[in-house]
C-alpha cells in the first residue's frame, strides 16, 4: 500500500493495490480538520489533587463515517480517557476529532472502506492525541501521551469480526 502527501496542499494519493490502469489511484484531499466535541469531568477535585496520583488509565477509541455528497465524507475519531484513582475518577476526557475528506476517482464502497475506515482515521489521529492531552494537562493532571494505533490493523479486524458474524448469523449486520 502506498500513501503521500502531496507538497502543494493537502492532497494526497493512496494507491491500495486494487487499482487498474482504467481507473488510476485514488486522490483523497483533507477539506476540513476540526474538534467537533471535546468534553474534562474532574469528579473528585479537589480532593483528587491531595493525593499521589497514580491512576489506572482505560482508553477507549471509536471511529464513525458519515457521507456528506458523492465524493465527500466526514471521518470522525472518537476517544474517551478514563483515569481512575482507586475507586474514585480522577478524570474523564472525550475528544471528538473530525475531517471532511474529498475522495476523487472512481471508487466502489469496498475501495473507500479502506480508505474511510484506516487511512483517513490515520491522518485524524495526531490532531486527536494532541487535543486530548492538552485536555488532560489543563486539568491539572500530568500530560496524557496516547500512543500509536494502527488503523489499517483495527479496519482490518472490525472487517473480519463483520465476516464471522454473517456466517454465524447467516445475513449481513450493520
Amino acid at each position: 500500500m502506498a500513501d503521500e502527501l502531496n507538497p502543494d496542499g493537502g492532497d494526497a494519493t493512496f494507491d491500495d493495490g486494487n487499482s487498474n490502469e482504467d481507473t488510476g489511484e485514488r486522490e483523497v484531499t483533507i477539506q476540513k480538520l476540526y474538534v467537533k466535541d471535546a468534553s474534562i469531568e474532574v469528579p473528585n477535585a479537589p480532593q483528587v489533587f491531595t493525593e499521589d496520583f497514580q491512576p489506572e488509565v482505560n482508553v477507549d477509541l471509536n471511529t464513525e463515517v458519515q457521507q456528506l455528497a458523492e465524493t465527500a465524507f466526514e471521518v470522525a475519531v472518537t476517544v474517551t480517557i478514563t483515569a481512575a484513582q482507586g475507586e474514585n475518577t480522577a478524570y474523564i476526557v472525550e475528544v471528538q476529532q473530525a475531517g471532511v475528506f474529498e475522495i476523487d476517482g472512481e471508487t466502489t464502497e469496498d475501495e473507500r472502506g479502506p480508505l474511510l475506515g484506516a487511512y483517513c482515521p490515520g491522518l485524524i489521529f495526531p490532531y486527536l492525541r494532541e487535543a486530548a492531552g492538552d485536555m488532560v494537562q489543563r486539568a491539572g493532571f500530568p500530560h496524557f501521551v496516547l500512543q500509536p494505533v494502527n488503523f489499517e490493523a483495527l479496519y482490518a479486524q472490525h472487517q473480519a469480526d463483520q465476516a464471522n458474524d454473517t456466517q454465524e448469523t447467516g445475513h449481513a449486520t450493520h
